[in-house]
């Protein structure tokens, strides 16, 4: 399904449309993924998708496939790791590998690991799985752009859910001491965790009041609105001297009736009759 670059298209809605039908190959593409291997994160996977097809197919962040280690680029970590269908399939539109290695996700000696590997897999620039660990490393990745006058961004995406890791919290805090406003926190905001809702569990509201308290520039959004993404997106650094966080409000299980707002589906396994529904329901067709 590579198309047409971002680039040549005219008008925001002509965009707009573009990355949402990416978006739902993503979203279906991951679903397909976890079929086959019987094993993974469909909610989480379906609520980032719109996230991920604006960093990357959107051309917010500056990466060339052809040179994953290009020293300019910008830094992009995947903090839930465990929704690997949809960076993965994310990644391969992007060009970074062919498209035809997602039919081994989670197989022997695969590439795709069930969280990914950056010493397997171009374009993954951390291994993460275990939550908590992307925003530190994130924090890391752009200390170290300060410290080497170099201009590269970094940006991490973090689950609602994983929030509760108070490793966030003492990365956050120096994030702040450090003044990284060439670091942008991308919070999926889809209300779920595993098993249960959040607020259920830990509350997290006021979220926004909480990331301004730890010295962040805060904006809110629509998560699956792909212009007011962009929009974000290019607005940073919201604020010079302060790291970005960006609250995506989100549902999980995006897109699909059966999985929307049900906490089972966090690990949920579609059979081949819901993998046809979410099909028609997405309006897409996977080939590879």
């Amino acid at each position: 399904m590579i198309e047409s670059r971002f680039e040549e298209l005219s008008g925001p809605e002509e965009k707009a449309a573009w990355l949402q039908r990416k978006a739902n190959w993503i979203r279906l593409s991951a679903m397909t993924m976890t079929h086959h291997a019987k094993l993974g994160h469909t909610g989480g996977d379906l609520s980032s998708s719109d996230i991920l097809a604006t960093l990357y197919l959107g051309r917010v962040l500056d990466v060339n496939p052809a040179e994953p280690r290009w020293a300019q680029r910008d830094r992009f970590v995947m903090s839930k790791g465990h929704c690997s269908g949809a960076f993965y399939s994310t990644l391969a539109q992007r060009g970074f590998f062919p498209l035809d290695q997602l039919k081994t996700f989670m197989g022997p000696l695969s590439m795709l690991n069930g969280h990914p590997d950056r010493n397997k897999l171009p374009g993954v620039e951390a291994n993460t799985g275990p939550l908590g660990h992307g925003l530190p490393i994130a924090v890391g990745m752009a200390l170290a752009a300060r410290m080497n006058n170099q201009s590269w961004r970094v940006f991490v995406l973090v689950g609602d859910g994983e929030l509760q890791e108070g490793s966030n919290w003492e990365a956050a805090m120096c994030a702040q001491q450090y003044q990284l406003d060439n670091l942008t926190v991308i919070v999926d905001r889809n209300g779920l965790q595993q098993g249960d809702f959040t607020e259920s569990t830990i509350r997290m509201e006021p979220l926004a009041d909480r990331w301004s308290s730890f010295g962040f520039a805060v904006r809110e959004v629509n998560g699956h609105d792909h212009l007011a993404l962009l929009d974000a997106f290019s607005s940073v650094l919201v604020e010079k001297g302060k790291p970005t966080c960006i609250i995506a409000r989100t549902t999980k299980g995006k897109g699909v009736s059966f999985a929307e707002n049900k906490p089972a589906w966090h690990h949920g396994v579609p059979t081949a009759e819901q993998l046809e529904i979410a099909a028609r329901e997405l309006g897409v067709e996977v080939q590879w």
